[in-house]
């Protein structure tokens, strides 16, 4: 295939769905990459050139079976959107153990795991680029973000050891902490008050991706923040 590929890690509704379509609009065969099939598989069949693959990737082997799959059908990947981002909220005396490891296979395991699948063809080209769906949980721990405040600061850490392992090799290792509330169906539902400026644009953030992704090199950016304009901080 002569397009550039792009792998989505964690498509849903929302931001996933967002970078799907935007870096399918600027000419790259996507592939999309969920638990799940059955939203993917829709969205997939929107978008020419692309995709849907099932993947945990909390598990490494199926990490490496989904990646190998897209080098068999779509090529090897120009670009990897990390947004499987989820967790559980709640305080250090109200989450389990196995839902603390939870968080952390998804923002930071995932993210190694993925990364390592990426890496050696995007070095061997000397060129590549990995973004990832950051949150402000990554810089500080709330009551209630007992798990998934550690699991993005983890997520964010291995961020700036990827930057600066692969910036010298041509691969742009970014991150875009997220500051607001996604505007999703169900955000809008549990939050019916509020207006429409008051959330986050997953377009918008997909936007900010894409220009990561076109930045030149002699002024790369690593952290660039999408917060709305009336959000707190």
């Amino acid at each position: 295939m002569d397009k550039p590929v792009c792998v989505v890690v964690g498509v849903g509704e929302g931001n996933g769905a967002a970078l799907a379509r935007r870096f399918s609009d600027d000419g790259y065969a996507t592939a999309l990459l969920a638990r799940g099939l059955d939203y993917t598989t829709a969205l997939a069949a929107e978008l020419p050139d692309s995709k849907a693959y099932a993947c945990d990737v909390g598990e490494a082997r199926a990490v490496g079976e989904a990646f190998a799959a897209i080098r068999h059908d779509l090529g090897e990947p120009a670009v990897l959107a990390y947004n499987a981002g989820s967790g559980v909220w709640g305080s250090a005396e109200e989450i389990s153990p196995a839902q603390f490891e939870a968080a952390w296979r998804v923002n930071a395991l995932g993210l190694l795991l993925c990364a390592q699948q990426v890496t050696p063809a995007m070095k061997a080209k000397g060129a590549g680029a990995i973004v990832v769906t950051g949150a402000t949980a990554s810089r500080r721990g709330g009551i209630k973000t007992a798990a998934f405040a550690p699991a993005k600061a983890a997520q964010r850490s291995l961020c700036e050891s990827l930057a600066r392992r692969l910036w010298p090799a041509g691969i742009h290792v970014a991150v875009i902490i997220v500051d607001g509330v996604v505007d999703l169906p169900r955000t809008r539902a549990a939050m019916p008050d509020k207006p429409a400026s008051f959330f986050v644009q997953p377009d918008d953030v997909a936007a900010n991706a894409a220009w990561l992704v076109a930045q030149p090199r002699s002024a790369w950016s690593f952290e660039i923040e999408a917060r709305p304009f009336g959000e707190t901080w």
